[in-house]
């Protein structure tokens, strides 16, 4: 005998929304006073209740792998025309050979600016 599914237990049908409806809905109160206290923390530099000690620590491998942390300005797409052996190098790095690129790009630009090209 199969068994009856009750109608409590039904799930309730998808509901079609927005963008707009989820970023436009109010905050309720408790929401708001969350909110308020986390700024306050922040304005106050008051981490001290942040517990990190089951953070694990750094491997040399991740710490080796880490790249310099930069603004991510608007960009603009471009072709370029590369050396072969340029580009075989580049990739042999590792993923990420066009961001390497601009990276190495922006560092030759940031040097001459050092220089007062």
């Amino acid at each position: 005998m199969a068994k009856k599914l009750s109608a409590s237990s039904r799930p309730a049908g998808l509901r079609s929304m927005k963008a707009e409806d989820i970023f436009n809905k109010p905050f309720t109160e408790e929401e708001m006073a969350m909110l308020r206290r986390h700024a306050a923390r922040q304005a106050a530099g008051d981490d001290s209740d942040i517990d990190f000690s089951d953070i694990p620590p750094l491997t040399d491998e991740q710490l080796a792998s880490m790249t310099l942390f930069r603004d991510r300005p608007k960009t603009t797409v471009i072709s370029l025309r590369v050396r072969e052996d340029v580009l075989a190098w580049l990739k042999s790095k590792g993923p990420g050979h066009l961001t390497r690129i601009n990276d190495i790009l922006l560092n030759v630009m940031e040097a001459e600016k050092r220089l007062g090209r």
